[in-house]
């Protein structure tokens, strides 16, 4: 049988058990009983999980949560104690939840530092729902007394707003099947709204929603979002979410691998069991949120939370410098055969690539007070560095049309309007738009992307005519800003850029493009 992690109840040890539950003490040497010791490198949690409720309903408990926002709450709880513990709640699959649901919430967190590598056990996950199979329990624990804040980190696509107006996309699958059905939800607003309505209908106040996710001024947006689906059903309610409820920003950072089959036996062969939810991620990490809760929350800020009065401004510096940064790295990358950050990093060519655009990038940011744009840069350049984290560039490149009009289309904008150089933002493009081809280095891939069906249409129609590419990609509707979509300077340089990529190959043409770059 395989043995998975799980919880004894006692503050210091885990216990190995099966599938059915039943211990086993004779199959290690290191049977992980209360008073025992962890292998070295590893801490248990610094309190007993059962003696704490769950406060936090936290949609999309995948990897990133788990090495994020469940790490800050788990050291709340061990400094402050409360009814913090999250119920993850899975909007698109069971598996995730299944995982953490056997092991009771709890799975070990890998922190892979330049120098060293801790390992730590997160038991601040009470348990998970899959909304798949029905909604009712996730709304009966919406509907809770006892749940004050739900949080989020379902990716870009799952929201359903258009773009940066808050208007919902009645075309977005979940959407249109929630407001045909806003009773029986599946998707984010929908449940939301539903939670809502429950809390009303009983007499409770709202819950603070928070947005964890990569999108500009994602409060406000998640705010419009959740205000247009309610007036669509039922405006009262969305009056009353008005008044009382609360949506702060937020801005999150750690980077957080995928789980390898190599990382998952590493992590069994170090525990002595299998933990099929083990997550591995660097020591850097940033939460910054804006303090405007309207229901209570953990003392966050005693784990280093920063709370702040406007997070924009530093989520504007994270998506530009950082994300977008990542996102030229994964498409140069990939389409160049670098499977890591790390490998691309190692390639001078492609390093000098993303040091000239986190520069440029930086130049589109307002002043921002105690923070030196150049040390964040070089902060920046040494985590990619990070020999030690394995980042996939597929798995950043994915959900591309997602992604590129906060991390490379609104600071390009800015860039052109500001008569500033705008060429590292021209190359992220080209190479995000010949990656949307679907094939590269001899083998086709998947674009994982929302829109991939009608980007694999234009790319494969127009062939190897960049300037057919480019203006079919620029006329998806809410794709990239009119004012960059019809310049001719803007639309000449990608246009170069991308032709170059189609003609002579990638690696050629990436060198040439960081000589006109340098010059």
């Amino acid at each position: 049988m395989t043995r998975v992690l799980a919880h004894t109840g006692f503050t210091s040890g885990l216990l190995l058990t099966d599938c059915t539950g039943e211990q086993d003490t004779h199959r290690h040497p290191m049977h992980l009983l209360p008073g025992t010791q962890l292998p070295s490198g590893t801490t248990a949690p610094q309190y007993n999980p059962e003696n704490h409720g769950i406060g936090i309903v936290h949609f999309g408990p995948g990897a990133f949560h788990r090495a994020h926002q469940a790490v800050y709450t788990d050291d709340v709880l061990a400094r402050h104690g409360g009814d913090w513990r999250i119920c993850g709640v899975s909007l698109q699959s069971t598996q995730g939840a299944d995982i953490l649901n056997r092991q009771k919430g709890r799975y070990s967190l890998t922190i892979r530092g330049t120098e060293k590598t801790e390992r730590r056990i997160i038991a601040s996950i009470s348990h998970a729902l899959a909304a798949t199979r029905g909604s009712e329990a996730a709304l009966d624990l919406l509907a809770g007394p006892s749940i004050r804040i739900v949080s989020m980190t379902v990716t870009e696509k799952a929201y359903g707003i258009l773009g940066t107006s808050g208007k919902v996309d009645t075309s977005h699958p979940a959407v249109a099947a929630d407001l045909r059905n806003p009773k029986d939800p599946r998707g984010l607003l929908g449940l939301l709204v539903a939670g809502f309505a429950r809390r009303k209908a009983a007499g409770l106040p709202p819950f603070t929603v928070l947005c964890c996710d990569n999108l500009p001024e994602n409060g406000r947006l998640i705010r419009a979002g959740v205000l247009d689906f309610a007036n669509r059903t039922d405006p009262n309610l969305a009056g009353w979410i008005a008044e009382n409820g609360a949506f702060p920003s937020t801005m999150v950072d750690r980077i957080t691998p995928a789980a390898t089959d190599a990382f998952l036996a590493e992590t069994e062969k170090q525990l002595g069991a299998r933990d099929s939810a083990a997550t591995q991620t660097e020591a850097f990490t940033q939460w910054v949120v804006e303090d405007t809760f309207c229901n209570s929350r953990p003392r966050w800020e005693d784990a280093g939370v920063l709370f702040v009065p406007d997070v924009a401004p530093y989520e504007n510096m994270k998506l530009r410098m950082l994300n977008g940064t990542h996102s030229l790295i994964a498409y140069t990358g990939f389409l160049t055969g670098k499977k890591y950050v790390r490998d691309v990093m190692q390639d001078p060519v492609l390093r000098a690539l993303a040091l000239a655009h986190m520069k440029n990038a930086a130049l589109t940011l307002a002043d921002l007070p105690a923070v030196d744009f150049k040390t964040y840069a070089a902060e920046l350049s040494d985590r990619f560095d990070n020999s030690a984290i394995a980042h996939e560039t597929w798995q950043i490149a994915m959900d591309g049309s997602q992604k590129m009009p906060q991390r490379i289309f609104a600071p390009a904008t800015d860039a052109l309007e500001a008569g500033r150089a705008s060429a590292t933002f021209a190359v992220a493009t080209a190479a995000w738009m010949r990656y949307c081809l679907g094939h590269a280095n001899g083998r086709d891939h998947d674009l994982r992307d929302p829109l991939e069906a009608d980007l694999l249409t234009i790319t494969r129609k127009a062939g190897s005519d960049a300037a057919q590419i480019f203006d079919g990609i620029a006329g998806i509707p809410r794709l990239m800003p009119k004012v960059l979509a019809g310049s001719s300077e803007w639309r000449a340089d990608v246009v170069r850029y991308l032709g170059a990529m189609l003609s002579e190959g990638c690696e050629p043409a990436l060198a040439s493009a960081l000589k006109n770059i340098r010059t």
